[in-house]
């Protein structure tokens, strides 16, 4: 873990890059070092590479994003110890193992004090048939995506589980009929703003 700011470099400190970039300081909750990263161009596209194929070698990403090898490796590991990076997986088919049924299920509260919602997150943290939950705006307080095999076994995980979720007083269930779009990887955008860190400020450098 670690607690990230940004902010402008003296031109000691840092090389002059020809194109915009922007210098995360990263200081570790484990150590008392203060780590430099840089995500210039060539760092967004090595996330855009990544992204595209997790599995190419460092000389494979090295000769899409226009550098050698080693500033590559380097670039890669830093933005892991950062967070930017938070891990590596497999995308899987989730019909080809059965997962047929896809539900967007939105539940309210009978209230929202902080003991209640620790214990219905930790509840739907806990819950592998919930693959996303999001705390939203507007008449529902979670919006949950479900993937079972099918419409019995969504009844059963109904009435065994979100019912039972501590506090929720409704629940309400859209069958999905076509994922129009499942977009896994992040728009990362060449000479635009890279993401947001939670409670960051940013500086843009100067060319």
């Amino acid at each position: 873990n670690a607690s990230v700011s940004i902010g402008r470099s003296g031109a000691k400190d840092f090389p002059d890059f020809s194109t915009n970039c922007y210098i995360w300081r990263i200081k570790s909750r484990n150590t008392s070092m203060n780590q430099k990263i840089v995500l210039d161009n060539a760092s967004l596209r090595i996330l855009q590479e990544l992204q595209r194929d997790a599995r190419q070698t460092v000389q494979q990403l090295a000769d899409a994003v226009g550098l050698s090898s080693t500033p590559c490796w380097r670039r890669i590991k830093d933005m892991e110890a950062a967070g930017v990076i938070r891990g590596y997986t497999a995308l899987v088919d989730r019909t080809k193992i059965g997962l047929h049924l896809l539900v967007v299920a939105e539940i309210n509260l009978s209230q929202h004090s902080e003991e209640l919602v620790l214990q219905i997150e930790r509840a739907i943290q806990a819950e592998p048939k919930i693959v996303r939950c999001l705390s939203t705006t507007g008449p529902s307080d979670y919006i949950l995506t479900v993937m079972v095999p099918g419409i019995v076994e969504y009844e059963r995980f109904l009435h065994g589980t979100l019912f039972k979720l501590p506090g929720v007083t409704h629940v309400r269930s859209s069958i999905v009929l076509k994922e129009v779009k499942a977009e896994v990887r992040l728009p990362v955008d060449i000479g635009l703003n890279p993401p947001t860190m939670a409670d960051d400020t940013r500086t843009r450098l100067a060319p």
